[in-house]
């Protein structure tokens, strides 16, 4: 028997991991809230490619990092779809790679309120709706929640492990308005977020580290993300479910097998991250 239609948002969804999702998500039968920021044209592109083949969407801009527009993103949402019955946490991003002790205070403020302060203000504000008939949270993390980061992504990796954390309080917190949280802790995906933080030098080193000796796909994320908000998983909460191809585990906790990297090897990623953060600031202003 096919499941009713949900009303899904996620945030973060107009390009990599929430583009995936959204789209995963509508081929279910599910009606999708596509929150953007900046990428509006790729917000649109993905929402005509929803509709094409049947499903439902709405785009919602927002910067997740003001609190007033996580209010003013789940109200959109709700007020459209009359219901929400799920919230996906997707939005985040390194910032650039820069050493934790190097970075200055607006980048620190930067990262939290990317990554850590918008899973509470959204989070916040969609309880109501969720409240209403029961729903679900699913908050993206990752590995390196578990083994302190990569080169330069040591504060990205706190923020995500602040993320891990709260997914297990907020299903504790949230457990009796009947509103499901886990998470997903996604290795080395094919994204654009690797395509734009991870040179092809990171990646190999990366990829020799997953005992599947592969990065993960997409699909596979999407697969994991649909089963976690099926009806199909109500007894699983507090949960936060590693796709990561077992690389945590070989790797004892270190991300990066680097050992036969030369001097040449780390002074060229060093120019590459370092050129990729001027990109970065400067398209910040």
């Amino acid at each position: 028997m096919a499941e009713p239609s949900k009303a899904v948002l996620i945030t973060g969804a107009s390009t990599g991991i929430g583009a995936a999702l959204a789209r995963a998500f509508a081929a279910q039968g599910s009606m999708v809230a596509i929150n953007y920021h900046s990428s509006e044209a790729a917000a649109r592109s993905l929402l005509g490619e929803i509709e094409k083949a049947g499903g439902q969407g709405l785009l919602v801009k927002g910067d997740v990092t003001k609190p007033q527009d996580c209010a003013r993103i789940v109200a959109e949402t709700a007020e459209r779809f009359e219901r929400l019955d799920g919230l996906i946490n997707n939005a985040g991003l390194m910032l650039g790679r820069v050493a934790s002790l190097e970075a200055d205070d607006a980048h620190v403020e930067a990262v939290i309120a990317l990554n850590i302060k918008s899973v509470i203000a959204v989070t916040r504000a969609a309880k109501p709706w969720l409240a209403r008939q029961g729903g679900f949270v699913v908050n993206t993390t990752s590995i390196a929640a578990r083994n302190g980061g990569g080169g330069g992504a040591v504060l990205y990796a706190a923020a995500k492990g602040f993320v891990s954390t709260i997914t297990k309080g907020h299903a504790k917190e949230l457990t009796g308005d009947k509103i499901r949280v886990n998470g997903v802790a996604p290795g080395v995906i094919a994204t654009p977020f690797h395509e734009r933080y991870s040179d092809d030098q990171t990646m190999e080193a990366m990829r020799r580290t997953v005992p599947m000796g592969r990065v993960g796909t997409m699909e596979e994320l999407q697969n994991l993300a649909v089963f976690l908000i099926s009806g199909g998983c109500d007894w699983i909460n507090g949960e936060t479910i590693a796709m990561d191809g077992g690389q945590a585990l070989a790797m004892g906790g270190n991300f990066y097998q680097l050992r036969d990297w030369t001097d040449a090897d780390w002074n060229n990623a060093k120019e590459q991250i370092k050129a990729q953060n001027e990109k970065d600031r400067a398209a910040r202003g």
